[in-house]
């Protein structure tokens, strides 16, 4: 899915919605934005103190009306987030907005053990860190934000968020509209907090305040690993690069199919997403054939690789005007008149090439071509980087995708689907936007933001 709008349009949005929040009157100014990081944290501490004394039904009722907010405000978001960031499509960050508002855990993820015996009882309960410090991402601002809040906030904590600097009025909004939400449902104000100019300075006094437990970081390898860094407990969700691997004994015009819809799915931003293909070399040819006829794939050629190359890939990085953009406008940059209807870039190389081995959040699949499972699977292995992130793979051969499993060692790995199935679009399960792969924690929900406490009743409370 994804909605025409133009630049203007876009831009008329995005001015109503900030002048709306700097004009409105009283409680409903600019909710939740603080000047220094020093008041944003008291204001959150103070706000959590309220929290922890709420009832769960109390915090269910706040996480009901966000998830309401979401679905009335996807649109505003999506439109919001694509003008200010330059990144993904209207439509397909729409769809990430209801998918986690149905779809991220609240309140019933908070669940409490119990062991009950001649002496005694002891229950082991989920209990708040207090106020949270989060890093959130350009690629997926709101949808980060919202979905950390939902399950921050069931755990009985309050959250200072550190936008990207490529997100900020975005970010800022949904701040607003979430202890809009949180107020109208009796909960208290600053629940969410962030600064009106957020800057790197404030962000390292964010990762060494006294009141900040722990830090939750969604972006680069940089960034989590500063927040590794900090000294405090870190949950860190970094990059991917994440290979699917497509054997013989696939569907091969249903992976072909499945692997497009996943590469472009709000044009590759999401971490999760097909980022290169290794096929077995008997059935590439075909799975090549299938995404260019049937899936709107473009052939490029070695000068047009080579341009591509030049484009995307800057001696400081990623070339951040390629991040997120759609298939035809990559394509005109480097001078090529893509026909209507494309949707992603391919072309077969070496797992060293470049736009193979990098992970470019973009519609660019490489193809690489393997001998046999053992092959596949080594180059597959080499090319998630050890993130330890995601990998996907398309086969009907239970011994291959078990091999493949054990081996990629990824938090995430989805078979014979599109990679948006891991997040519950299309297949089962929770919705998150925090993959710690880093740290272990993999999916992220609202029991990651607890911390466990053991209650004991010696020889008393069992009546069995």
């Amino acid at each position: 899915m994804s909605v025409n709008v133009s630049e203007q349009e876009l831009k008329t949005i995005v001015q109503k919605v900030i002048s709306g929040m700097n004009t409105g009157a009283g409680s409903d100014k600019q909710l939740g934005l603080f000047d220094t990081m020093d008041e944003a944290i008291a204001a959150a501490k103070e706000a959590q103190k309220i929290m922890q004394k709420m009832s769960m039904d109390s915090r269910e009722k706040i996480i009901r009306n966000i998830r309401k907010m979401t679905k009335e405000q996807a649109e505003t978001f999506a439109r919001m987030g694509v003008e200010e960031t330059g990144m993904g499509n209207v439509g397909d960050k729409i769809l990430k907005h209801h998918l986690l508002a149905e779809k991220t855990p609240g309140t019933e993820d908070i669940v409490t053990q119990a062991w009950s015996g001649d002496r005694g009882l002891t229950l082991i309960e989920m209990g708040p860190f207090g106020v949270i410090g989060a890093i959130a991402p350009c690629t997926n601002p709101t949808e980060t934000i919202l979905c950390n809040s939902i399950g921050m906030i069931a755990g009985g904590n309050t959250v200072v968020f550190c936008p990207h600097p490529q997100a900020v009025k975005v970010s800022q909004y949904a701040v607003h509209m979430i202890n809009k939400a949180c107020m109208e449902a009796g909960g208290p104000e600053n629940v969410v907090v962030a600064l009106h100019k957020p800057t790197l300075e404030a962000s390292n006094i964010m990762m060494k305040h006294k009141d900040i437990p722990l830090i939750a970081a969604t972006g680069g390898p940089g960034v989590v690993t500063a927040v590794l860094s900090s000294g405090k407990r870190g949950i860190g969700a970094g990059a991917g690069n994440p290979p699917v691997l497509v054997d013989d004994t696939a569907d091969i015009r249903k992976a072909a199919k499945d692997i497009v819809n996943g590469c472009t799915f709000d044009n590759n931003l999401p971490c999760i997403a097909e980022k290169e293909i290794v096929a077995f070399d008997n059935i590439t040819d075909e799975l090549m054939n299938y995404m260019i006829t049937e899936n709107g794939c473009y052939l490029v050629s070695q000068e047009q690789q080579e341009k591509l190359t030049a484009t995307v890939i800057t001696e400081k990085g990623l070339n951040r005007k390629c991040v997120g953009r759609d298939a035809i406008t990559l394509l005109k940059m480097i001078g090529v008149d893509a026909p209507a209807g494309t949707r992603c870039i391919i072309f077969e190389g070496e797992k060293e090439h470049p736009l193979i081995s990098t992970e470019l959040m973009m519609p660019i699949l490489g193809v690489v071509r393997a001998k046999n499972i053992d092959d596949a699977i080594e180059k597959c292995v080499w090319l998630e980087h050890g993130n330890r992130h995601s990998a996907h793979m398309h086969s009907k051969n239970v011994e291959n995708l078990t091999k493949f499993g054990k081996a990629i060692d990824t938090a995430i790995f989805v078979k014979n689907a599109p990679s948006y199935a891991a997040l519950g679009f299309g297949g089962e399960g929770f919705c998150t936007f925090t993959i710690a792969s880093r740290t272990g924690e993999g999916l992220t929900s609202a029991s990651t933001f607890t911390k466990r406490r053991r209650c004991v009743m010696s020889d008393s409370l069992c009546v069995r």
